[in-house]
């Protein structure tokens, strides 16, 4: 590859790094596996990254390949995943802003989805990113009306985990 090349992908990683950590919260239970993700993902971009011809965003295209490989290693994984360990998550609010009901609140969503299969993971995170129906198909390979109507369905279980 050339440097122009290399030096291009290491712009667009470092600017759509949260993207991929956010991915990695998602899937992983833990520290050590969150890294391993991460840097799966990150080889996975890499390899495809020739052939990223800009017919979309990098973020875009960024969340369809960690979002494919995270699910692809999610469903060969063969160990449960366990709860996160959300002490270990304490950089999600900065101390002057602590607020320890809304902190309870994120703990359950959190507990909430990660009761959910694979693809609806992927949905609800890319619903909260506030990305349109539009990219959210685009992003997942579905059409903007079964984005929409897996969405409702997500919302409706959810509901039911969180509210028994």
């Amino acid at each position: 590859m050339s440097e122009s090349l290399e030096q291009s992908f290491v712009k667009q990683l470092k600017d759509n790094q949260n993207i991929i950590h956010k991915i990695c919260r998602l899937y992983t239970s833990g520290e050590d596996a969150h890294k391993d993700l991460f840097q799966e993902i990150t080889i996975q971009l890499w390899k495809a990254f020739p052939k990223f011809r800009g017919d979309s965003k990098f973020s875009t295209w960024a969340y369809r390949v960690a979002l494919n490989t995270a699910i692809t290693l999610y469903r060969k994984s063969t160990r449960s995943i366990a709860t996160v360990d959300y002490e270990s998550k304490s950089f999600f609010i900065s101390q002057e802003d602590y607020n320890s009901e809304e902190e309870e609140q994120i703990k359950l969503l959190y507990q909430a989805v990660h009761q959910l299969n694979d693809i609806e993971k992927a949905l609800v995170f890319m619903y909260l990113e506030d990305k349109d129906y539009t990219e959210i198909s685009e992003t997942l390979g579905i059409t903007e009306v079964n984005a929409r109507v897996k969405m409702n369905r997500i919302k409706g279980k959810l509901k039911k985990i969180l509210n028994p």
